[in-house]
């Protein structure tokens, strides 16, 4: 396995930080949510689904546990960019303590992050979170009582191409052999090509759309999706919605803002018996909330 080898060892720096950690409550949280979590079938999972690494040609990668733990903080802590959750971790210790990374060591750069979470499937990870919140559930801690969903962009770290040049790949990857490399093996890293381009406060974007949903008790992340970035938001609040259910418990109320808004998704909640959050639109009758 090519990863980077990471050493957590004390030094006289964390022994002094650790007298002091007691009075720290972000140390305090993710002391608990590591006192309960069992990472191994995480683990097992991650690297069942996650392929970069597993060559021992090329550059080390980062461990993916290390990779999904720092998009947990990033959720946990409503961190709203990748450049932004580097600079957090390379400036919180609470931080560092919970993925192990030593605190002469930088944290892993904002791209490697998009590249992960281009890299690992929906259905990668759908399973790895329903693992994580079924360890929660177990542990007595309820996470459908209400749920947040949000949106927002994620820019990729590779170069953005025109709508003809996306059309054009697409069009070469369909044949099976779209799918190979030039010596007739499976290629290892290719382009997301789900991605596209979409303006947003009139600045062009390209990338993707990254709905996200967590429990209003406990802030933790029920479901990750990916969608092209140019997509209406609406669409997607219903396999959100089903993809945050990972046990018996029933969803009681369903938050969104007014980019979620309209008849489908309102009927959609009614017909399943889940109070209506989602914020609504200016009318001519009516004010939004």
């Amino acid at each position: 396995m090519a990863y980077k080898k990471i050493e957590y060892g004390f030094s006289f720096a964390d022994i002094a930080i650790q007298a002091h950690s007691d009075k720290n409550r972000n140390h305090l949280f993710l002391r608990q949510v590591e006192s309960v979590i069992d990472w191994q079938p995480i683990h097992d999972l991650l690297m069942k689904y996650y392929q970069t690494g597993k060559s021992k040609a090329g550059e080390k990668a980062y461990p993916p546990l290390l990779l999904f733990k720092c998009l947990l903080l990033q959720k946990w802590f409503q961190i709203k960019s990748d450049p932004e959750l580097e600079s957090q971790i390379n400036d919180r210790i609470s931080f560092k303590s919970f993925l192990q990374l030593p605190l002469e060591q930088p944290s892993p750069d904002h791209s490697t992050f998009s590249r992960f979470r281009s890299r690992l499937n929906k259905d990668a990870m759908t399973k790895i979170n329903g693992n994580l919140l079924l360890q929660f559930h177990q542990h007595g801690l309820s996470i459908n009582q209400g749920i947040a969903v949000d949106a927002r962009l994620v820019k990729l770290a590779s170069r953005p191409v025109s709508k003809e040049q996306l059309k054009e790949l697409k069009k070469q990857a369909e044949p099976p052999e779209g799918k190979l490399d030039k010596n007739g093996n499976l290629k290892k890293f290719s382009r997301d090509l789900e991605s596209d381009w979409t303006v947003k406060n009139h600045k062009p974007h390209f990338g993707l759309k990254e709905h996200s949903s967590v429990d209003t008790e406990n802030g933790f992340i029920l479901a990750i999706y990916l969608s092209p970035s140019s997509q209406d938001d609406s669409i997607h609040l219903p396999m959100v919605v089903i993809s945050s259910i990972h046990t018996t418990d029933k969803v009681q109320t369903v938050y969104a803002d007014k980019g979620y808004a309209g008849g489908p998704n309102r009927r959609f909640l009614a017909l399943n018996k889940i109070k209506d959050g989602i914020m609504r639109k200016d009318s001519i009758t009516a004010k939004a909330n």
